[in-house]
C-alpha cells in the first residue's frame, strides 16, 4: 500500500511547521512565524495545485495552539473549499499510552514519539526543543510512557529579562568556550545552554536506570541544532519528526480505512 500525500501543518506557541509529502516522501518544508497566517496560507495553497488530483490527496493539522490553527485552516478553506482533518479529534495518533487516565498529552508529543519509534523500532527518548521542551520516552514496544515539560530556552531568557531590573534581554546562543561566564550576557547564555544539556542528560540517565538499558536519544525543535549539535549523548537530530509523525498518521489512517472497507466486501 502507497502513503497518501498530504499537506501537513504542525502549529506550535511560537511558529507554523508545514510539509509537503507526495507518496510518502517529505518534499519540502516550510517554517512561518505565527504571525504570518497569509504567507503560509500562500505556501499551502501551492503545495495542494501539486496534489489535488490525487484521490487521497489530503491536508492535515495539529496543533497545540487553536488561536493561530482555527483562523489558518479557515483561511486555506476559504480559498480552496477542501476538508481539513486535525490529527487527535479527526485522526487519532497511531502509539500506545501508559499514562494516567486523565491525562490530555500535547498532539505534538504522541506525533514526535510515533514518528521516533516508526523510524528507530526501539526504545527511545524525544527531545523537543522549542517554546518549551519535553523530554518523553517510549519503551521497546512502542508505548509513549510520558516525561518530563520544562521551559524553552527563549521562555528562560524572556523570564530573566522580564522579572529582573537589570539583566538584559537576550537571543539564544552559544555561549563562549570559557567556563565561567566573564559578563552578563555569557552568565545568562551559559546558565541557559548548559542548564538545558544537564538537564537532558540527568533525564535522559533516569529513564535508562529505570528501563534497565540505555535508549536511542532523538532531538527535534527550534532550538535542537543549537543546543544538542555535537552533544554525544544525542543520537540524531530530526527538525522534521512532527511532520513525519503526522505522515505516518495519515498511513496509518488509510491502512484502517482500507481494512474495514475489505471488510464490508467480504
Amino acid at each position: 500500500m502507497s502513503a497518501p500525500s498530504i499537506i501537513a501543518i504542525s502549529v506550535g506557541n511560537s511558529r507554523i511547521h508545514a510539509g509537503l509529502f507526495i507518496n510518502g516522501d517529505l518534499q519540502s518544508d516550510e517554517h512561518f512565524p505565527n504571525n504570518q497566517l497569509t504567507e503560509s496560507a500562500h505556501q499551502i495553497v501551492q503545495w495542494w495545485e501539486q496534489i489535488a488530483s490525487e484521490s487521497r490527496a489530503t491536508i492535515l493539522t495539529a496543533s497545540v495552539n487553536d488561536s493561530v490553527c482555527k483562523p489558518l485552516s479557515a483561511m486555506i478553506q476559504d480559498q480552496l473549499s477542501v476538508d481539513i482533518y486535525r490529527i487527535g479529534s479527526d485522526l487519532p495518533v497511531p502509539i500506545g499510552e501508559q499514562l494516567n487516565p486523565e491525562t490530555i498529552t500535547g498532539v505534538d508529543r504522541l506525533l514526535n514519539a510515533a514518528a521516533a519509534y516508526a523510524t528507530l523500532k526501539q526504545a527511545c527518548v524525544v527531545i523537543d526543543a522549542g517554546s518549551a521542551i519535553t523530554v518523553d520516552f517510549v519503551d521497546g514496544e512502542g508505548t509513549f510512557l510520558g516525561g518530563a515539560i520544562t521551559p524553552g530556552a527563549s521562555m528562560q531568557l524572556r523570564s530573566l529579562h522580564e522579572n529582573t531590573t537589570t539583566l538584559p534581554e537576550l537571543q539564544l546562543a552559544l555561549p563562549d568556550d570559557n567556563p565561567f561566564g566573564k559578563s552578563t550576557s555569557q552568565a545568562i547564555l551559559h546558565g541557559v545552554f548548559h542548564g538545558i544539556r544537564g538537564m537532558v542528560q540527568r533525564l535522559v540517565e533516569h529513564y535508562a536506570q529505570h528501563y534497565e538499558a540505555f535508549p536511542f536519544v532523538i532531538a527535534t525543535g527550534g532550538d535542537a541544532k543549537l543546543l544538542f549539535e555535537n552533544e554525544g549523548l544525542v543520537d540524531r537530530i530530526v527538525p522534521q519528526l512532527t511532520l513525519l509523525g503526522m505522515s505516518i498518521t495519515a498511513k496509518h489512517a488509510l491502512a484502517v480505512t482500507e481494512a474495514d472497507d475489505s471488510d464490508v466486501r467480504t
